[in-house]
């Protein structure tokens, strides 16, 4: 084995001597030293650590640099509830006011507040620090960003709408559909509970009822498109559905005669046929009903019996086209010229 010569001065003799030592020895010191080494440094680890309970200063950094990031996260989700809070505001305005100004149904709740189903789209926040808040911030971005996007839906919707606001008063039903000739008509039974001619049991009548005779003309009270026609031997009997538009629908019951058919576009005052005795009807009379929303409202809201044939039949003309030159039914207008 090869040796490596160290000269050594030695004392006795005056004189310098070879010392021979060889390679395995030294290596063997080499690591030996090395073993050493690494023990005080283990050993000051775990005494930096473990005993005085001391943190590195890269552990320091990322602490600092979590803590940082966790307070945004904060910030973050703090004006998420401001623009939740807003968009709230938002939809219930959009919902009570410009919806219901132009007869738009609501958009169900289920819609607006609709989340992200199938695969776990935020897996990859698993693991992580804080991974519970930093999920659910996530989360609420991507639902905030969906009703935002469905407000913005409704936006259009009603501002294209609204460029059709003119037509809402022609379509609005806003006139008795018989003529208010006190001579012709009685209101026999109005609006909300009543007893039921046929059972005598309290019921809730949908609509009004004009009891006249059979074979006077019945108008349609708005602008809108036919929607149903129906002849049946019970129930409404002859009936006619007449869909306005802006959430408003009519019905017009008891009918001899109908004179529209389904599809068909009717203006206000256009005679849509005569009143009769058919169905279920204790008597000839017309069954006249205002939907609102596919609710039964009042009719009694929305017509002025007071007015004059005369003023009706004036109304009646000045809201129909001039083409049309629409005018109270033949048998009406020797009535008017009477009073």
């Amino acid at each position: 084995m090869a040796t490596i010569k160290k000269y050594v001065f030695n004392p006795k003799t005056l004189s310098y001597e070879v010392k021979k030592r060889s390679r395995r020895s030294r290596a063997l010191r080499t690591v030996t030293m090395f073993v050493m080494s690494l023990g005080m440094a283990v050993l000051y680890f775990w005494l930096y650590t473990g005993v005085f309970g001391m943190e590195l200063p890269k552990t320091i950094l990322l602490k600092k640099t979590n803590a940082q990031w966790h307070s945004k996260v904060e910030v973050l989700n703090r004006q998420l509830d401001g623009y939740d809070k807003a968009l709230t505001s938002l939809q219930m305005r959009d919902d009570d006011i410009y919806r219901a100004i132009f007869g738009m149904h609501e958009i169900p709740s289920e819609v607006r507040n609709a989340g992200f189903g199938g695969v776990n789209r935020y897996s990859h926040y698993d693991g992580l620090g804080h991974s519970a808040q930093l999920k659910t911030t996530a989360m609420r971005l991507d639902i905030l960003t969906k009703k935002t996007y469905v407000q913005s839906r409704s936006f259009d919707e009603v501002a294209q709408l609204s460029k059709r606001a003119g037509d809402m008063a022609s379509c609005i039903p806003a006139i008795p559909p018989v003529v208010p000739d006190r001579s012709i008509y009685r209101l026999s039974s109005s609006f909300g509970f009543r007893s039921d001619p046929f059972t005598g049991r309290s019921k809730r009548h949908t609509g009004v009822d004009f009891a006249l005779k059979p074979g006077n003309p019945i108008y349609a009270t708005g602008d809108g498109v036919v929607e149903k026609v129906k002849f049946e031997f019970f129930g409404y009997g002859n009936q006619v559905l007449i869909d306005h538009g802006f959430g408003y629908k009519t019905r017009y019951a008891h009918m001899k005669s109908i004179n529209v058919v389904e599809g068909m576009k009717v203006k206000r005052g256009e005679c849509i046929g005569e009143s009769g005795n058919s169905g279920r009807s204790s008597g000839p009379h017309l069954h006249y009903e205002v939907l609102y929303k596919d609710k039964h409202i009042n009719p009694a809201n929305y017509f002025d019996l007071t007015i004059t044939p005369e003023e009706y039949a004036t109304m009646v003309q000045n809201t129909a086209e001039a083409s049309d030159k629409i005018t109270l039914h033949p048998s009406h207008r020797k009535k008017v010229k009477r009073h």
